[in-house]
């Protein structure tokens, strides 16, 4: 390795993006005189051993927070070299075959098969086999009883619903895993689409406080992330500029914790190419439940912005399968950890018009790190990472921009 390569990895900074290259390049060339036959499994060894020797510089991390096995973008970077290699020299008839014959661990796996493992993405207790101990079917349906009629009083205890929604836990679980339609479920369970039932629920299934988790990591990477995109981001494409002028413009001379986390994700949706109208639905402000327009509203978890924008918005609802299940939702932190929430909670697979914007909110402020499969709904495509590539360039980038501030 060239002497300030080295220098970088001995002292624990990280290389730049011209010294990274390099040294990806130099890796490479030793790989493939090894052997010109490299897989994702001999990349996959290597970058491991990479991150573990020189954790400090190699390691995907944001502000102290490994992301997913700390050593994906390193494959990556290593994958494309390896194939912009062959490329050259491998004519395009025998790469494709070479291809066929050795095809992702996934695609070998049923449709069925591949569907649960989207399911149980990120999840610790998806499918709970037995009632507790001091728990019989009877006394289920009795506590879902007692929780209906809570949900009607307006001095209903807190701490009371969330003993009796984390005892019924398995009943939930049961329920939503035979498919019960969203609908049946609100009525049976209403408190489960409100923050407290809904936080519960999240926590017994994925280990996560969910709007706890998500504001403390706000404060840890927020002000960075926003900092990266009005900085650098706006420097690098026109069409960003133009977008984060317009976010200003709505934005106005408005100042605050929840402004900024608007203006984060309505950034990173730009980032990412995807389109806010995927994620919100926009009514007027005095717009009844009734009235809203569900056909017009996407399939998946979605955000009602009642206003102009989420600026002036002050009351959001929730719809779910163009259902509303919840209408009276009073911050935007509530709306997007509810709306966050819900893709767990029910089996919900990330739309490709999503994808990039829910992974890295999952990765870098959820702290949902699995090391294998994705939630992103199956269109037949070929995955050569189990993170997605434009995810891992941004965290790598922020990354960078970290060490220089």
């Amino acid at each position: 390795m060239p002497e300030e390569v080295m220098d970088s990895l001995e002292r624990g900074k990280r290389p730049g993006p011209r010294l990274r290259r390099q040294m990806i390049r130099i890796v490479v060339t030793e790989m493939m005189e090894k052997s010109p036959h490299v897989g994702k499994k001999h990349s996959t060894d290597v970058a491991k051993k990479m991150v573990a020797k020189y954790p400090s510089s190699l390691q995907d991390v944001i502000e102290g927070d490994i992301v997913g096995t700390g050593y994906h973008s390193i494959v990556k970077q290593l994958q494309n070299r390896i194939e912009n290699v062959r490329r050259t020299s491998t004519p395009k008839i025998r790469k494709r075959k070479h291809q066929t014959d050795v095809s992702d661990h996934t695609d070998e796996i049923p449709l069925e098969e591949r569907a649960a493992m989207q399911d149980t993405y990120g999840c610790v207790k998806w499918n709970v086999k037995f009632l507790p101990l001091e728990e019989t079917q009877e006394s289920q349906q009795q506590k879902m009883e007692k929780l209906k009629v809570m949900f009607q009083q307006s001095d209903a205890n807190s701490e009371e619903v969330k003993c009796l929604m984390k005892s019924t836990f398995y009943t939930q679980r049961q329920h939503v895993n035979q498919g019960k339609s969203i609908k049946c479920l609100r009525e049976e369970w209403p408190f489960w689409f409100d923050e407290l039932g809904m936080s519960i629920h999240f926590k017994e299934l994925t280990g996560i406080d969910l709007k706890e988790t998500f504001t403390r990591n706000l404060d840890l990477k927020g002000k960075r992330l926003l900092d990266y995109m009005t900085t650098v981001c706006v420097n690098k494409s026109k069409r960003f500029l133009q977008n984060y002028a317009r976010l200003q413009r709505m934005r106005g001379p408005q100042s605050g914790c929840s402004d900024d986390v608007i203006e984060m994700i309505l950034l990173l949706l730009s980032y990412f190419d995807e389109k806010e109208e995927s994620m919100f639905f926009h009514v007027e402000d005095t717009c009844l439940v009734e009235e809203v327009q569900l056909e017009q509203v996407p399939l998946t978890p979605t955000i009602i912005v009642c206003g102009q924008s989420c600026y002036s918005s002050t009351r959001y609802m929730l719809s779910l399968d163009r259902n509303l299940i919840n209408t009276n939702i009073s911050s935007f932190i509530s709306a997007l950890c509810l709306m966050f929430g819900s893709y767990y909670c029910f089996n919900i697979h990330y739309s490709s018009e999503l994808a990039s914007t829910l992974e890295f909110l999952q990765r870098c402020f959820f702290l949902i790190n699995p090391e294998k499969g994705t939630k992103v709904e199956n269109k037949n495509s070929k995955r050569h990472l189990n993170l997605n590539p434009r995810v891992l360039t941004l965290i790598q980038e922020l990354s960078d921009h970290e060490w220089c501030a």
